[in-house]
This record gives C-alpha cells, sequence and structure tokens, in this order.
C-alpha cells in the first residue's frame, strides 16, 4: 500500500530542478548495486532490528528499503519530487507501506515524541542546515529512540582525499544539487544534544575520491 501526502511551507521548500533530479534519480537507481555493494555490512549492522515503523530522512530512490521487513512502514521525507517515482515503485516491489511527504528535513511536521527510529544514509550531506535537521531529528524521537545514520565525511586535513573535496566542492555539489563533501558530520551529531552517541569512521575505496571517508553511527534520544 502506497500513500503520498505533499506538504510545503514558505520556510521549508526545496529547489525542484528537472535536470539535476531527473539525473540524480537515474544516476542512484544505476549506482545502487555498486553502492550497495561498498555499504553493505555497516548498513546491515547499522539498521539491525528496526521498529516496523521507520521515518527516513531523504530515501531517494529507496536505497534502504531491502533492510525493512515486508509489511513494514517507512515515513518517508524526500522533497525531491524527481525521486518519488522509483521510491514508490520500489516500496511496492518490496512490500512496504510508504508514507511519502514532500518535506524539507528540517521541517518533518511529525509530533513531538512519536517515532522509535529515525534513519539517514548519504543525506546530511545536502541538507541546507545539518543542525536544524538533527534538532528536528531529536524533537521527534520518543525517549530512548534511536537515530541511525551513515554519511560521507570531510577528510582529515593534508590528505589526498581532503584535497580533492576541495578542489571538487563546486562542481561536486551543482551535479549533487548541494552535497558537501567537505562536513564534519561526526562533529555536528555529537553537538546535537542526543543523550548518547556511538560512531565508527572508515574508508571506501571508489573511484569517487570526495566520497571515500565515511562514518556510521547510533545517536540516541
Amino acid at each position: 500500500m502506497t500513500e503520498t501526502a505533499t506538504a510545503t511551507s514558505p520556510e521549508a521548500t526545496f529547489e525542484q530542478h528537472a535536470l539535476r533530479g531527473r539525473f540524480n534519480a537515474a544516476f542512484f537507481r544505476v549506482m545502487d548495486p555498486y553502492m550497495e555493494r561498498n555499504l553493505r555490512s555497516r548498513k546491515q549492522q547499522l539498521f539491525a532490528g528496526l521498529p516496523r515503523e521507520v521515518v527516513e530522512i531523504g530515501p531517494g530512490v529507496g536505497a534502504n528499503l531491502r533492510y525493512l521487513p515486508s509489511g513494514s512502514t517507512l515515513v518517508a521525507i524526500e522533497p525531491n519530487r524527481y525521486m518519488h517515482g522509483r521510491l514508490i515503485e520500489a516500496a511496492q516491489r518490496r512490500g512496504v507501506r510508504l508514507d511519502l511527504r514532500e518535506r524539507m528535513a528540517e521541517q518533518t511536521d511529525i509530533p513531538d515524541s512519536s517515532v522509535d527510529s529515525v534513519i539517514s544514509s548519504l543525506v546530511l550531506c545536502s541538507v541546507h542546515d545539518p543542525a536544524a535537521v538533527l534538532a528536528e531529528v531529536r524533537r521527534i524521537l520518543r525517549p530512548g529512540g534511536t537515530f541511525r545514520f551513515l554519511e560521507h565525511v570531510v577528510a582529515a586535513p593534508g590528505t589526498t582525499t581532503r584535497l580533492a573535496q576541495r578542489l571538487l566542492r563546486r562542481p561536486w555539489a551543482w551535479t549533487f544539487e548541494g552535497c558537501s563533501c567537505e562536513r564534519d558530520l561526526e562533529q555536528s551529531v555529537r553537538a546535537a544534544g542526543f543523550a548518547t552517541v556511538t560512531v565508527e569512521r572508515y574508508r571506501v575505496h571508489t573511484p569517487f575520491l570526495p566520497f571515500n571517508t565515511h562514518i556510521a553511527g547510533i545517536a540516541r534520544a
């Protein structure tokens, strides 16, 4: 079963770009097997034991639906409508009920303390305001609820990866609709006021050098 709800406000808007939107929807669909091969082991650990209803910030074309059991519900906060068609198809294929909301992650419109788990992967790099998104995640989580995240982050100063991130930051951000490869997202999560935060740092080895430095972790409200 698929439900689609659209809500926007003057304070929370997303620039729909036909060229980049269609490119990114197709790119992430085509690259899904390759990215899954690189990230599978950590996603399996990170998303093990998710509850029957999960909120995902920026699910894109549905790369994480495979980690939800059939019959579960995904509340999908996805402002980029060019992702919606493939996301809906993926949910139907996986047997996941989709509550799709065209909203910014800074303003989900979900009630306070009403959610057991929020997930994100490769999303905080591209939101307008990571601190505001993390505050929103804290607001909607019940006490003891978990925010499970997997993100690519800024590399250490003086490394080849850091140089590549600096040199490619503008074309990278334009191509991937605002994605920054220079954010210290570990520090952002640790500063967001969660009760506990555990983080694993690691590298993936791909030709997309700015993408190679990653974190995965769980923050508990």
